[in-house]
């Protein structure tokens, strides 16, 4: 049976308005499709960004930290997280399922990092209060050190005072060149013997009993009379010869002292001076004249 051309037209119409319904459905899906993968590339992007972010933290966490053990938690972590962010730029925008699970991956780093944060923060906040406290220990022996140093001066001064009250003092010092006959040489030529006298004077503070006495003449020329100038005494951090070595017991009360020298030597006139220690201290001296 011939169908009429006016059913042919209905049936073309109807053909037609099938083809326009699956081309506007094509062209839906595609559009919808292509949507969808724009939207997961934007969502790689940011989960790159996200990834790198994290990478970039993990290094500066490092910075703020000096616990090994945490240290080294942190760069297995940031090791976990470049290897994730490899993986996330070789996926395509079109894989949603590895997208996802790469996004799932980023949800946990995320929660490993603040805890991380919160460990680093007590770490910090331990360390500053340790600080302070080092600090004020600091603070404290410091200022105890500058206490004892200044008791310490004080004392070496008082000491100094106590030692220079309780020295001996030799005054009134007297010399005389004498003859063979115990008379005063007229000429320094004629004398065989120097005859030396001196005054400790009283002192309540200086220690009682034995001391040594060590008495030098220097002649004009600045040399030491001596007998033998290996038997020295200790005078500021030196070794001085003597000419007249003296033990006297000395009570603190005044007391005059005379000693004596033979001269064996040629003298000649200028000026001699005489000077006289105790205990490494020169506690008295004066200078004579003496003609031919």
């Amino acid at each position: 049976m011939k169908k009429s051309p006016k059913t042919l037209i209905i049936l073309m119409v109807i053909l037609g308005l099938i083809m326009l319904v699956f081309m506007f459905l094509f062209v839906s899906e595609k559009k919808t499709n292509y949507e969808l993968i724009e939207g997961f590339e934007l969502e790689k992007q940011d989960l790159e960004n996200e990834y790198s972010s994290f990478a970039k933290q993990y290094d500066e966490l490092q910075l703020t930290i000096s616990n090994d053990s945490l240290a080294e938690l942190l760069e297995r972590e940031q090791t976990k997280t470049q290897r994730l962010l490899e993986e996330l730029r070789t996926v395509k925008s079109s894989n949603a399922l590895e997208i996802r699970r790469l996004k799932k991956e980023l949800s946990t780093l995320r929660k490993v990092m603040i805890s991380y944060i919160n460990q680093i923060d007590s770490l910090n906040k331990v360390t500053q209060e340790q600080r302070i406290v080092i600090d004020e220990v600091t603070k404290k022996y410091n200022t105890a050190s500058r206490q004892i140093s200044t008791l310490a001066k004080e004392k070496k001064k008082l000491n100094q005072q106590v030692s220079l009250a309780a020295q001996l003092d030799a005054s009134n010092l007297w010399m005389k060149a004498k003859n063979r006959r115990d008379r005063d040489a007229k000429k320094l030529k004629d004398a065989t013997k120097f005859h030396i006298g001196f005054t400790l004077a009283k002192n309540i503070t200086a220690e009682a009993g034995e001391r040594t006495l060590f008495i030098n003449i220097t002649k004009p020329d600045q040399s030491i009379l001596t007998k033998d100038a290996s038997l020295t005494f200790d005078y500021e951090n030196k070794k001085l010869p003597y000419s007249i070595k003296k033990y006297i017991e000395y009570d603190g009360e005044e007391q005059n002292v005379t000693v004596y020298w033979d001269i064996e030597e040629f003298l000649y006139a200028g000026t001699y001076r005489i000077d006289i220690f105790a205990n490494g201290l020169l506690i008295g001296s004066k200078n004579f004249n003496f003609d031919k």
